[in-house]
């Protein structure tokens, strides 16, 4: 860790991040406790897009992991050039390379390696953190020597190919191309070739093949960024372009989504497109409230849990939040809560709780000028 005294950064681009760092660390949380509160049709609701879909479809929640990797796209878009300034090129390569791979094995920590364990079968060698290093990477590298034309062709050549592949090739064994849960090609072949745990059994939500278009998630940030460092454009001409090409991906990636549908858990191009242009029109917002108009007093809670997303998200995983939260309210506390209130508030209480030490810890670093640099 270290301090950090860039004036420079996109305050927008930190608070869309600690957006999505919002609801991991809690926030998902609070509104399931909001559902049990009250049968209300717009609060159930709400709880209901805080939830993934099983397989088919998307929701709220369903956006977070790909507009992280989006915001990470954007960030590398600003961060490599300034790097390649001041280190050069190969000293720039050198260094997304070791930030990639430290970030790649924190994930395998991350998922309960045990050095003392089955010789590396324990290990879960794709997940989360290890598709953000790798997608981290490959933009990086990309960005390093490739020019605007040849990441548009880039991130064309990734998703149609993952389409050819997924919609034209049929899974080995069925002789038929689907597209449902464990019968799929991607399914299949994480089965067969990606070694170590897999979250689902046989095969893995952040499986080899959903990597070549996740890829693309991270390419149509890189994409933004470069917009949105054009000196000859406004900023209000900005704010309007990434609004616009925002919706125009989401109405691409629902026509797209009539032949191949949108599943996160093979991460498919048509989610790639509708993904990346939600978080395209959310980027515009806050890149309009924030940057433009300059209204920041809102989103500071955001920002605190931007600056350090990746360790709150490690902190997450070896500080209980919840469990400090019972701690300081206690099931008797809760009880009290729900006989002089309504059945389940203290729950909610307990999960405001939870959710104020997280982004008190985040505050508590950024205050303090103490940022996670990999």
């Amino acid at each position: 860790m270290n301090n950090t005294n860039d004036h420079n950064r996109l305050v927008s681009l930190d608070a869309l991040r600690g957006f999505t760092m919002f609801w991991i660390i809690g926030g998902g949380a609070l509104a399931a406790a909001l559902s049990k509160l009250s049968s209300n049709s717009l609060i159930q609701t709400i709880a209901n897009q805080l939830e993934h879909v099983e397989w088919e479809g998307f929701r709220f929640y369903d956006l977070i992991f790909p507009m992280f990797v989006f915001i990470v796209g954007v960030s590398t878009a600003f961060s490599i050039p300034r790097s390649i300034d001041e280190r050069g090129k190969k000293n720039t390569i050198k260094k997304i390379i070791i930030r990639a791979l430290s970030l790649y094995l924190i994930g395998l920590l991350y998922y309960g390696w045990d050095p003392k364990g089955d010789g590396g079968e324990q290990l879960r060698y794709v997940g989360v953190l290890q598709r953000i290093a790798i997608c981290y990477l490959a933009g990086g590298l990309l960005f390093c020597f490739l020019k605007l034309r040849g990441l548009l062709i880039t991130v064309f050549l990734l998703l149609i190919g993952y389409w050819a592949l997924m919609s034209f090739v049929p899974t080995p064994g069925l002789d038929k191309v689907t597209f449902e849960e464990g019968k799929n090609l991607a399914n299949w072949f994480d089965s067969h070739y990606l070694p170590g745990t897999k979250w689902s059994g046989p095969y893995d939500p952040e499986g080899a093949l959903s990597t070549f278009p996740a890829i693309a998630s991270c390419l149509l940030g890189v994409l933004v960024g470069i917009l949105l460092k054009d000196e000859k454009k406004s900023p209000a001409e900005k704010m309007k372009l990434i609004f616009s090409l925002g919706i125009l991906l989401i109405i691409v990636g629902s026509l797209w989504s009539l032949q191949f549908p949108v599943i996160k858990k093979l991460w498919t191009s048509s989610y790639v497109l509708i993904a990346g242009g939600c978080s395209m029109v959310l980027l515009g917002i806050f890149y309009y409230l924030i940057d433009v108009k300059k209204w920041r007093n809102w989103s500071n809670a955001f920002v605190w849990i931007g600056m350090n997303s990746i360790t709150i998200y490690i902190a997450s995983a070896f500080v209980d939040f919840d469990k400090i939260s019972t701690n300081i309210i206690g099931l008797p506390v809760e009880k009290f809560i729900d006989g002089y209130t309504i059945e389940h508030m203290g729950n909610l209480v307990a999960s405001i709780v939870s959710l104020s030490l997280a982004v008190l810890f985040c505050r508590f670093l950024y205050k303090k000028k103490i940022f996670l640099r990999l």
